[in-house]
């Protein structure tokens, strides 16, 4: 029995008439149209949940480093406090004037504190 060369017959058919042509190419760039916008919104989304995740952290830094500068203002007035203290208690100290040390790696023994400070108490 002969083949015939019937337009329906799909394994002879690579490709398809003109006016479907056209339709199949529509419907890809749709669909490719689609799949670009998903793709895009979703980096849009990545892109401020990023800039969100920045924004707190340098809102923390910020809040970090308020809280350092602070502390080295306190520490600052502090080392200023005990420099004076120690600046007017050196003239009046027996321990410092009378004791000598014996070895230069011994510059102070200390046994028990002869300055209280009324700041700092333990």
């Amino acid at each position: 029995m002969p083949h015939s060369s019937d337009s329906s017959d799909s394994s002879f058919s690579r490709s398809p008439p003109p006016g479907k042509q056209d339709l199949s190419d529509d419907v890809r760039k749709v669909q490719r149209r689609e799949k670009n916008r998903i793709a895009a919104q979703k980096s849009r989304q990545r892109q401020t949940q990023k800039a969100d995740t920045l924004h707190l952290e340098s809102e923390d830094l910020e809040k970090q480093n308020a809280a350092l500068r602070k502390e080295i203002k306190k520490l600052t007035e502090e080392m200023k406090y005990f420099t004076s203290v120690l600046n007017s208690h050196e003239p009046l100290c027996s321990v410092l004037t009378t004791s000598v040390p014996s070895s230069p790696e011994v510059v102070y023994t200390f046994h028990q504190p002869h300055v209280s400070s009324p700041r700092f108490q333990p």
